[in-house]
């Protein structure tokens, strides 16, 4: 049964907006840095060659080409200042929580309070500029290995390596300030923007396809069938709950007994979200990003044996894929999302209980049995969401990147931001009522008063 919070969320009208001023104010700061960032997206790096880059992007475009300019809102087709993306950021904060979870200092530093939290975001910020560095150094070699360059050199190096990191630095600072003065997750949001722009070029290039003939009229309504599916079934399934029921002893106040009150552990069915697509995306695409490219890069048995077998919709790659999800699925909920001591400490020192679980090391065990059941379901739906338009599009050799990530990511991103909205009007509403109550109040007190006050004296 839903609380009567969700139920009054369901009956907030989307008529309030107009008199929700805060909330009105956040959307629009919220598409203003928004649109910033796309504008950013068509300024190049300097020393491209134009005419060379847009022939080679339209060779890589039906392969790996096209999944990370995807990514990218179209800046690494276009080498823009914004081409590595804000992903950098999410690889470095992703890798300072597992940290977090593993090495024992940082641990402790986690649980500081506001000061602690700093510090995690000053080391998150570090191994951003860090691995952008990196990975802005390995395009730029690319690039020069593609001759795509004007002018070769070590000038083109630098300025490619200062301009991209200081692209994705920027979009770090977009995305804090969209996160603590918009609404919505900042990061979410630039990367659910992104992947948004090449959508409609990319429906538009499908049914190209099947005008000129290249796809039948049965594999574009499949495709278009599955899509819908594959989108109510992601909603579905981020919606899932598993709850534990949580029940609280009766608690003596003064002279007064309160009677103990119950309520339920809500565990996701998905508690990791797309982390675990996304962390085994960027494993498989390490090899094929290298040699996408550097002309030279393939020229090796190690890496031609991994382009060929580890290629887009090939056995070996769907299976380690598959097994890559499924890992990450449970690795980071365990670590990071879900901790099941943790959240038995939580409920022992709340005087909360399972009923029947003894509190402490008990209610530990159980939550982590009944964690590890729900993630078969969780990591079997993960797989299943990414792996379906694989095979569908190596089969049916559909001339555009069609991945479950950038679902689940469009998905999640839409529902948590209607979600936000949802709280602010919400807010908005309890401030209404709060204010009618205390107008009553005051009329109700007055009245009292005057009835209790004796005849006036002449």
């Amino acid at each position: 049964m839903a609380s009567a919070a969700e139920q009054m969320a369901a009956n907030t009208s989307w008529a309030a907006l107009g008199k929700a001023t805060d909330l009105r104010n956040r959307i629009l700061f919220t598409l203003g840095l928004l649109i910033v960032y796309r504008l950013g997206t068509f300024i190049p790096v300097p020393g491209i060659d134009g005419a060379a880059l847009r022939e080679f992007m339209e060779q890589a475009g039906q392969g790996i080409g096209g999944m990370v300019s995807m990514f990218t809102g179209g800046a690494l087709g276009r080498m823009g200042i914004f081409a590595l993306g804000i992903m950098p950021y999410i690889s470095a904060s992703i890798i300072v929580q597992l940290m977090t979870s593993m090495v024992p200092s940082l641990e402790q530093l986690k649980k500081e309070g506001e000061q602690g939290r700093k510090k995690i975001n000053q080391y998150t910020r570090f191994g951003t500029v860090a691995l952008a560095t990196v990975q802005a150094y390995g395009l730029a070699v690319s690039l020069e290995s593609g001759d795509l360059a004007t002018d070769a050199g070590l000038y083109f190096r630098f300025s490619t390596m200062v301009t991209l990191v200081g692209g994705t630095m920027f979009l770090m600072w977009l995305g804090e300030q969209i996160t603590s003065r918009g609404l919505g997750n900042g990061i979410s949001l630039i990367i659910f923007v992104g992947i948004i722009a090449e959508v409609p070029a990319a429906i538009a290039q499908f049914f190209a396809s099947g005008r000129s003939g290249a796809l039948s009229p049965a594999v574009i309504i499949l495709v278009m069938v599955m899509v819908i599916a594959v989108i109510t079934f992601v909603v579905f399934m981020e919606r899932a709950l598993r709850k534990i029921h949580i029940q609280y002893p009766r608690r003596q106040v003064g002279m007064k007994v309160y009677d103990g009150g119950s309520s339920h552990l809500p565990v996701k069915v998905n508690p990791a979200g797309v982390i675990p697509a996304i962390f085994a995306s960027s494993l498989l695409l390490l090899p094929v990003t290298i040699s996408t490219f550097s002309a030279n890069a393939a020229s090796g048995p190690v890496m031609s044996w991994l382009l060929a077998n580890f290629g887009p919709g090939q056995p070996l790659y769907l299976l380690f894929f598959a097994s890559m999800i499924v890992f990450f699925a449970y690795f980071y909920t365990f670590n990071v999302s879900f901790k099941p001591d943790d959240v038995a400490d939580n409920l022992k020192n709340q005087n909360g209980f399972v009923p029947g679980i003894r509190p402490g090391k008990k209610t530990a065990e159980y939550l982590e049995y009944v964690v590890n059941r729900v993630l078969v379901l969780g990591s079997a739906y993960l797989t299943a969401v990414c792996l379906l338009p694989e095979i569908l599009r190596g089969q049916f050799a559909i001339p555009f990147y069609f991945g479950g990530t950038s679902v689940l990511i469009i998905v999640s991103v839409t529902m948590d931001t209607i979600q936000q909205a949802q709280s602010h009007l919400l807010a908005h509403q309890y401030e209404g009522l709060i204010e009618k109550s205390q107008l009553r109040g005051r009329g109700k007190g007055a009245a009292k008063k005057r009835a209790k006050r004796g005849p006036a004296r002449r």
